[in-house]
């Protein structure tokens, strides 16, 4: 079996809000799906949290180093990948690229070997995976709504994240939280400041005091409570907080992580899969995290196949026992065929076909894709 070519398809028409600095409109592409095709017919499938413009042109650099390559042996062929991006565009969008194609060729190597990929990781430590609702923060009233409708659907995990807060008064924080809290009982309840918007004003003076006051509301862990970068104000701050810290989102490739989880920054990690390097990067840290006692939870505000990598990844990590769930997006729930379902206690399966164990819904394809015939073998 060998790499013959590789596509891609921007999704548009259904993009949900993110809590941008500037805010995204539906058919802004932020969300591409990667085909790597081969010569015998199979092909594999990944997701990348970037535009379709900047993914294309990344796949022109990476292509040659691809094409006529036996796909089975994904970490050598994304090593290898980012090993020649030193020079243009390390940790950017050719990582961000490469996480899709990494994705993409675990899914063939699953389809090869008739096994799911988290067999291929390591092995499943569970068959079922606790998935959160994410959703964006909002006034009371809609927000509490938008949470019910969760509960109604079976959800038993949630956070609310970006909006107002930390961004207008210490009052209008707590009072968000509070509400939050009301509708989810008691369930699990994170919250997430959004630290990697843009001029985020939110200090380490500022998390502090907030991480106290979501102790109070036992929230499960304070994300993104400082800017990405701000290292040793995310260990000051897990030092002294009441309640467990966590970021890591924006951060790509494995030595990005090693200084944070050296220096204890983090109590959960979250690579993003669909732009930190793939699964094999999130494997990595996610046994470096292990080693030091820290949990990694991803980060999956994305797609349906991000969502499935990311059910892979928890199979085969064994104190990963949380997801990430974009609610109310067209791009997981009506991308892969069958869509998905919860069980009684709120919990998703994860899918033993072999591969990631999903098949793309064609109508959903045709409805926001950019490529037609995206993904159709041609061998």
């Amino acid at each position: 079996m060998r790499i013959t070519h590789i596509e891609t398809c921007g999704l548009r028409g259904a993009t949900p809000e993110g809590g941008w600095t500037h805010e995204l409109q539906p058919d802004d592409i932020v969300h591409t799906l990667v085909a790597v095709h081969t010569d015998d017919g199979r092909v594999g499938v990944g997701s990348s949290f970037t535009s379709e413009a900047l993914v294309r042109g990344a796949i022109d650099l990476l292509a040659p180093h691809l094409i006529g390559e036996n796909p089975l042996e994904v970490e050598r062929l994304t090593e290898t990948l980012h090993q020649t991006a030193f020079w243009m565009g390390r940790g950017g969008s050719l990582t961000h690229a490469t996480s899709a194609i990494d994705v993409a060729l675990w899914d063939l190597a699953g389809q090869a070997a008739g096994q799911p990929v988290g067999r291929l990781l390591g092995g499943r430590y569970r068959d079922r995976v606790q998935p959160y609702a994410s959703l964006l923060m909002d006034e009371a009233g809609p927000m509490t709504d938008n949470i019910e409708e969760m509960v109604d659907a079976g959800f038993s995990a949630f956070k609310i994240g970006w909006w107002k807060f930390g961004r207008v008064s210490t009052a209008l924080d707590e009072a968000t939280v509070a509400a939050a809290r009301a509708a989810v009982g008691d369930r699990l309840l994170a919250v997430d400041a959004g630290g990697s918007e843009g001029f985020f004003p939110g200090d380490l003076a500022w998390a502090k005091r907030t991480a106290r006051m979501l102790a109070d509301y036992d929230v499960a862990w304070f994300e993104e409570a400082l800017a990405p970068d701000n290292i040793d104000g995310f260990v000051e701050l897990r030092a002294s907080s009441p309640v467990h810290i966590s970021g890591g989102e924006v951060l790509t490739r494995r030595q990005s992580f090693a200084p944070y989880l050296a220096r204890r920054a983090f109590d959960i990690v979250q690579p993003d899969t669909t732009k930190g390097g793939g699964l094999s990067e999130s494997r990595r840290i996610g046994w470096a995290a292990q080693d030091l006692g820290i949990r990694l939870i991803p980060h999956g505000w994305n797609t349906g196949i991000g969502l499935s990598a990311d059910l892979q990844l928890a199979s085969a990590l064994s104190s990963t026992d949380l997801v990430e769930y974009k609610t109310g997006s067209a791009y997981v729930d009506d991308l892969v065929q069958g869509g998905w379902s919860l069980d009684a206690d709120g919990y998703l399966d994860i899918p033993t076909a072999p591969g990631l164990g999903v098949t793309l819904n064609e109508e959903t394809l045709a409805r926001y894709g950019t490529r037609p015939d995206f993904a159709v073998a041609k061998a």
